[in-house]
């Protein structure tokens, strides 16, 4: 089989940051996929579940309300190796565009107080399963140390 464009990545050269992983047609709209990599691969430590849960449930909550970019978002998600998120949003987007909703998302997230939303049993498969204290942490992390001073080197991907 051939491989996907995701794992032609060179995950050894590749830093915290926001890149476009993919831009699909479907009919006449673009869908772009933004990769949100929270931590360097096989260099950090990956993130742990119930943090990853917990961003999650924060994320998903504050994009699907946001004025803007609501009614564009398909998919908020984590990636299965923990070092971040897939955003998916209508429309041909670059990394740049997307930084203002970034950095509104991370700072509600490092600041977020309170039940989580839907962390409920009846919300939710694996309401227990959730670490807002470390949530607040990473994504404070996250927008001090690669969001605000932003550089082009994490911004697209590097040459393999």
């Amino acid at each position: 089989m051939k491989k996907i464009a995701s794992f032609t990545i060179d995950h050894m050269k590749l830093l915290p940051g926001v890149y476009v992983s993919r831009k699909d047609h479907i009919g006449e709209e673009t869908i772009t996929t933004f990769d949100i990599r929270m931590t360097r691969p096989n260099f950090e430590p990956v993130m742990n579940t119930a943090e990853v849960h917990t961003i999650e449930h924060l994320a998903a909550t504050y994009l699907r309300n946001h004025e803007e970019y609501g009614s564009k978002v398909v998919y908020f998600g984590p990636m299965g190796c923990r070092t971040g998120f897939y955003l998916l949003l209508a429309g041909d987007l670059s990394s740049r565009d997307i930084l203002p909703l970034l950095t509104g998302l991370y700072e509600f997230m490092a600041e977020y107080s309170g039940e989580v939303p839907g962390a409920s049993a009846k919300d939710c498969g694996n309401y227990l399963d959730m670490n807002l204290p470390m949530a607040n942490y990473l994504a404070k992390k996250f927008l001090d140390e690669v969001l605000k001073p932003i550089t082009e080197e994490h911004l697209i991907y590097p040459e393999s």
